[in-house]
């Protein structure tokens, strides 16, 4: 296990992992995950960068925002956390909701980044079927806990080959942590989010853009939105939602080739 750190925030506390030495990159794990989803990835990434690996409020050791969570008001979180740190500019990559995050800090705070990247992740806002998908799921963690939620979610979340992987267990055992506060927040601020393919159209930064080939909860196509010379597309063969687990090498592979880009 990884030694976790605490920071104090106004109004909360964040819980994280800080590895490594260098220039500084920021993990933002995805929906009802924690720190842990990126255990793979940090102690290769860790060799040459100082890398930063917050618990998103609500998740993992992090408690839950006192005031209006929204996406932005979690990429605040995050800025609030960089700044604390006096890390400078920072080089982000968000998993799934992290994407989220990662988009809404690129909008405000484009000059406290060298680059960034969303992995298995999207610019698009939901629609309203995924809307009411999200109010169901609200609904189900208010009437029966947050366990019956994980044990729906974390199947979708791998390729169809890859289900009976220990680390299925792992990212099953990573969400029943997740407070049930802090998963209605997440759902309640993902309903909510914008579009912001505007923020990747302008975007003058190095992009990094990552899709899992089998990924069932956001197909390639919702990735791959926007294309400019800046901006790089790369699908993960042999991975779902979950490359970090599914197919850790390869991507540990094109995160290091951004990297030495920015």
């Amino acid at each position: 296990m990884m030694e976790v750190k605490f920071q104090k925030l106004e109004g909360s506390s964040i819980s994280y992992v800080d590895k490594g030495e260098g220039m500084p990159i920021v993990l933002l794990h995805g929906f009802c995950g924690s720190s842990r989803y990126w255990e793979e990835i940090i102690p290769e990434l860790s060799r040459n960068y100082r890398v930063i690996v917050p618990d998103l409020p609500g998740h993992g050791q992090s408690e839950t925002i006192s005031n209006g969570v929204t996406i932005e008001a979690i990429s605040e979180s995050i800025k609030e956390l960089i700044d604390g740190l006096k890390l400078g500019k920072v080089t982000m990559f968000g998993h799934s909701l992290g994407g989220y995050i990662t988009l809404a800090f690129a909008e405000k705070y484009s000059d406290q980044l060298n680059g960034f990247s969303l992995v298995h992740s999207t610019a698009f806002p939901d629609s309203d079927e995924a809307k009411k998908g999200r109010l169901a799921n609200v609904e189900k963690i208010q009437q029966q806990g947050i366990d019956p939620l994980i044990d729906g979610l974390v199947p979708k979340l791998f390729a169809p080959d890859h289900k009976d992987e220990k680390y299925v267990e792992t990212a099953n055992e990573i969400g029943y942590g997740t407070t049930p506060e802090g998963a209605i927040h997440a759902l309640q601020a993902m309903k909510e989010r914008p579009d912001r393919n505007h923020v990747l159209e302008k975007a003058g930064l190095p992009v990094l853009l990552l899709a899992g080939e089998q990924d069932q909860i956001i197909p390639a196509e919702k990735t791959f939105s926007v294309t400019k010379p800046n901006i790089t597309n790369t699908l993960i063969k042999d991975s779902g939602h979950m490359s970090m687990y599914e197919n850790p090498k390869e991507l540990i592979r094109e995160m290091q080739e951004f990297l030495s880009r920015v």
